[in-house]
């Protein structure tokens, strides 16, 4: 098929689908997603697994525009103003999950390797979905104001908890265990990562300045996520981390902020409505049945070790009761990051590979439709959604 004509069909598909979950007040999200899954391989066929995996450049676009969005949530102002608190939930949320599903699982009778790669799987996040409640109800508050940097700080949590699970795993199983793969290798992705947004945030704050024109200083934004998730390719460093930085750094640098926000917010809905369709599409649904009690036992773990984890470090830091009581309910949402490590396990542990990418691909099944749902009614919950949406 034309890929012009998929492009359009995918679109129609999300617009449609939207449309039908608005009557039962669905999040478009899960419209979205749930397109995709109806046009894709698993339903009608209409697209392909191997187009939608072909049409992959989109995806990873978006993941950056949306990284770059949460990014320019990070003003130093509000920074400063909620103090440590971010910092203290992410890590209980996220060491919380990756030790509740170790345990859960080795007490079922999982292999140690098995379960170490699995709960450090399960620490990761979607924070594309959650982005995209909070923009489509324009939710605002305590809840929403912390879940923002938690979920961003929350990958770079992951890329330290993973890297240390798998090198333990490997000399588990007969491998060779280094303070370089376990330590070095992430700090370095990390702080690359971080060092590259800053400096393309700079030059985009920088830039801005010589751009009367609104189109332009559109496109100057486009450019430079575009080059960053390009450059992450190339340099083997996180572009969710890299887009999330430049954002920040064009929100505290950039007397041009507002415009750039404003204009970057019109240009997103579209890609951000064909990354959630081909997602959808990219679901198979066939996994479902071969993962057993153990898939199970991963979602409830995972599920359990997010809510509980966030209420722990919420009340450490004296938040808001209602930060403690719905914000590890918004947190449960897992996509790209999460098939990513599933990805590595596979390549680095052949014997666990297959079991692995099974449990965790049903997982982001099961989480990424429901789990914008769960957010939606959490926000509510705490009354940062107003009733009539």
């Amino acid at each position: 098929m034309n890929t012009l004509l998929l492009v359009g069909i995918t679109m129609m598909a999300g617009l449609i689908m939207s449309r039908a979950a608005k009557l039962v007040k669905l999040p478009n999200v899960t419209a979205f997603l749930v397109a995709g899954l109806i046009i894709g391989p698993c339903v009608a066929g209409i697209i392909s697994r191997e187009q939608a995996e072909s049409m992959g450049i989109i995806s990873e676009a978006a993941l950056g525009f949306i990284a770059y969005s949460i990014g320019g949530e990070f003003k130093l102002s509000y920074l400063k103003k909620i103090g440590k608190a971010p910092l203290t939930i992410t890590f209980f949320q996220g060491m919380m999950t990756a030790v509740c599903v170790d345990v859960g699982l080795i007490l079922f009778g999982v292999d140690v390797p098995l379960a170490l790669l699995l709960g450090a799987i399960g620490l990761a996040t979607a924070p594309a979905a959650t982005l995209m409640v909070v923009r489509q109800y324009k939710a605002d508050g305590p809840v929403t104001q912390m879940l923002l940097p938690v979920v961003a700080m929350d990958d770079a949590l992951g890329l330290m908890v993973f890297s240390i699970s798998a090198a333990v795993a490997q000399g588990m199983l007969g491998g060779e265990v280094t303070i370089s793969s376990m330590l070095l290798t992430p700090l370095i992705e990390i702080v690359g990562s971080f060092a590259l947004g800053a400096a393309l945030g700079w030059l985009l704050a920088f830039g801005a300045r010589f751009f009367a024109s609104r189109g332009n200083k559109l496109a100057l934004s486009i450019a430079l996520v575009l080059a960053g998730v390009g450059l992450c390719d190339i340099l083997n460093l996180s572009s969710l981390l890299v887009c999330m930085m430049i954002g920040a750094m064009m929100v505290n640098l950039s007397q041009q902020r507002e415009v750039l926000i404003e204009q970057c917010n019109r240009f997103t809905p579209p890609l951000f409505l064909l990354f959630f369709v081909l997602s959808g599409a990219d679901l198979d649904l066939s996994v479902l049945p071969s993962v057993g009690l153990i898939g199970v036992a991963y979602l409830v773990l995972r599920s359990i070790g997010k809510w509980g984890g966030a209420w722990l470090g919420a009340v450490c830091v004296k938040a808001d009761k209602h930060i403690r009581h719905y914000l590890g309910l918004t947190l449960l949402p897992q996509a790209g990051v999460a098939i990513g490590m599933a990805a590595l396990v596979s390549a680095r542990f052949p014997t666990l590979g297959a079991q692995v990418n099974t449990i965790v691909l049903a997982g982001v099944l099961v989480f990424e439709l429901v789990g914008p749902v769960i957010t939606k009614i959490a926000l509510t919950k705490a009354g940062e959604i107003p009733a009539a949406k």
